[in-house]
């Protein structure tokens, strides 16, 4: 395991902003660390990168407990790259932003004029190499971030909201790169993200912190919604405003509107082709975006309006073979639906 955290808070003043109980993350793959705004994403990236020290509790890295002495912090500095999410610029060429890091480490020239050439054409900005780094685009200046991320051949590559502030076109090529660099290098990655979409599609692990601590990524499948019951037993759900299902739930339920969050349960969802059409219960229509192997059984990510994890068993699975792309229906009843939270609106 490449980090390991135990009993990690950290406090701002009298604020505690992180509380990590533990937390395992592992080498060689893509973490994606989902959370609001003020859940302490930023902040624990900052403790992986050894800019900052916990206020308590154990981090260890490769195995070993940190210290925190100058000597140390300089070795481990030189494995892990945070890129920040408005990265900036050296008023120099976009060569010279990139070779800011070699020289800082002493890398010979011909060694840095190869390291530049490589991460410039990596990330599709080798004919920018002599061009003020001020004149980039948003989001080229974003690549040319992880270019001087690539040239220093970090074991770890921490981004920052790396495509919050581009163009839908750079936000694909920035996670086309993010790929690029993990399968060909090896390098472990962790981005921060409000986008469950690009979340599931790209991770292969997804994080969630929510005040401060982890929660179980069994909250991909947790929603905000309205409920309306009708006087037929129905349940209406309306999730994040974006979603709607209808489920038969019990002829004794009163008529009521109810707010709050649902959790549905990935293992009682099931999947179908769209056309086939199921005589009870509710169904939505969405794209797969992600499938991958998870405990035994096979994780499929569809969006459907939100992001939805279904969890199959691999019969089931070896049965319909859905694809990335597909469009799918998936359908649900009562019992695969369970109100976390609510506030009854009833008069």
């Amino acid at each position: 395991m490449l980090y390991h955290l135990t009993g990690i808070r950290q406090r701002f003043n009298d604020r505690t902003v992180l509380l990590i109980d533990h937390l395992e993350i592992e080498a060689g793959r893509i973490h994606a660390l989902l959370g609001p705004n003020g859940a302490g994403k930023t902040t624990l990236l900052r403790l992986l990168a050894f800019l900052d020290a916990p206020t308590d509790g154990l981090l260890q890295f490769s195995g070993r407990d940190v210290g925190y002495s100058r000597a140390e912090l300089l070795h481990l500095r030189r494995q892990v790259v945070l890129v920040d999410q408005h990265p900036i610029m050296f008023t120099t060429t976009v060569a010279g932003n990139v070779e800011f890091g070699l020289k800082v480490r002493n890398i010979p020239k011909p060694a840095r004029r190869r390291a530049i050439d490589e991460a410039l054409e990596t990330v599709g900005l080798f004919r920018y190499k002599q061009a003020p780094a001020k004149e980039l685009s948003g989001g080229e200046t974003q690549r040319l971030a992880l270019a001087r991320a690539l040239a220093l051949k970090p074991a770890v590559l921490l981004c920052d909201e790396p495509t919050a502030s581009v163009d839908i076109e750079n936000q694909a090529i920035i996670a086309a790169l993010l790929q690029q660099i993990n399968t060909d290098h090896g390098t472990t990655i962790l981005f921060t993200t409000h986008d469950r979409v690009q979340a599931a599609s790209l991770a292969q692990r997804t994080l969630i912190l929510e005040n401060g601590r982890p929660v179980p990524t069994s909250h991909e499948n947790r929603y905000t919604c309205t409920l309306v019951t009708d006087t037929n037993g129905t349940i209406h759900y309306n999730l994040h405003g974006r979603v709607s299902l209808s489920v038969y739930a019990d002829t004794t339920i009163h008529p009521a509107t109810t707010t709050g969050q649902v959790y549905i349960d990935p293992e009682k969802i099931t999947l179908s082709r769209h056309e086939v059409q199921q005589a009870s219960g509710s169904q939505v229509i969405g794209t797969i975006v992600l499938i991958m192997a998870e405990s035994g059984k096979i994780r499929i990510v569809v969006h459907v309006g939100v992001v939805m994890v279904v969890l199959m068993d691999r019969t089931a699975y070896e049965r319909q073979r859905p694809a990335v792309g597909e469009t799918v229906a998936l359908h649900f009843t009562a019992n695969a639906i369970t109100l976390l939270e609510q506030n009854d609106q009833r008069p």
